[in-house]
């Protein structure tokens, strides 16, 4: 049962209702303060999951082979495009074109299709949801997203409520896909995948505090990349260097 999933875009829904009404009630610099608190939140829920690491030399490189992958394909310029594609079917859903000639209302609504239905925090999450049945990343995620939602609702209203439908459905298909994994994989290979997806989440705390613009976008081919390479690494590489 997918409960992470579930409660996740139940939470962005909400979120985008209650910021609609206490939106306009928030100062700009208690916004900023609050972001950089959900930063510190991203930041640890990385460090518990990269605690969980069984091959350091397996996951290092998949998430450098993975970032030279996102980068060569512009992994994040072509996110913003899905992100562009879904923007107009929303505001279609919505009525929301005319909002749409505000300077900085495509902006901000294309962040935050990509927040909510692109992060490798949410991809991480629902695959080791899938895999193991530990919904405690999304929840931990849902926490956050729910007062993320409400700051994006100032801007974009009613939009972002529905932002939750995409992101449903993309999150239950990563968790079917997953499902289908898991009796492929060794105890070893889920620690190495959760322990990736814990430097991304670092770098997602990174960038929200605006320390540092990792390219967390194009660092997501990694959590494709880390579960064979660390089969590869446990199997042939580890007993020759033993």
């Amino acid at each position: 049962m997918p409960i992470g999933i579930l409660a996740n875009a139940f939470s962005i829904f909400i979120g985008g209702l209650l910021g609609m009404k206490l939106g306009p009630k928030f100062s700009e610099s208690f916004k900023a303060n609050l972001n950089t608190t959900f930063g510190a939140c991203a930041m640890a829920m990385g460090i518990s999951s990269i605690v969980l690491m069984k091959n350091m030399p397996a996951v290092i490189l998949s998430v450098i082979l993975g970032t030279v992958f996102g980068l060569a394909v512009h992994m994040g310029e072509r996110i913003s495009a899905g992100a562009m594609w879904m923007e107009r079917g929303i505001s279609k859903l919505t009525g929301a074109g005319a909002k749409k000639q505000a300077e900085d209302y495509q902006s901000v609504l294309v962040t935050c299709i990509v927040l909510f239905c692109a992060s490798g925090t949410g991809i991480y999450g629902s695959m080791v949801s899938g895999m193991t049945g530990d919904h405690s990343i999304l929840l931990a995620k849902t926490v956050l997203d729910l007062p993320t939602a409400m700051i994006f609702s100032c801007t974009l209203g009613l939009t972002t409520a529905f932002i939750a439908v995409p992101q449903c459905v993309i999150f239950l298909a990563l968790f079917g896909l997953a499902g289908l994994i898991i009796p492929f994989c060794s105890e070893a290979m889920i620690a190495d995948f959760k322990a990736c997806g814990g430097i991304l989440l670092l770098a997602t705390g990174f960038r929200m505090i605006k320390v540092k613009e990792f390219p967390v976008a194009e660092m997501i081919p990694a959590m494709v990349l880390v579960m064979p390479i660390s089969y590869v690494w446990t199997a042939f590489a580890a007993p020759l260097l033993g």
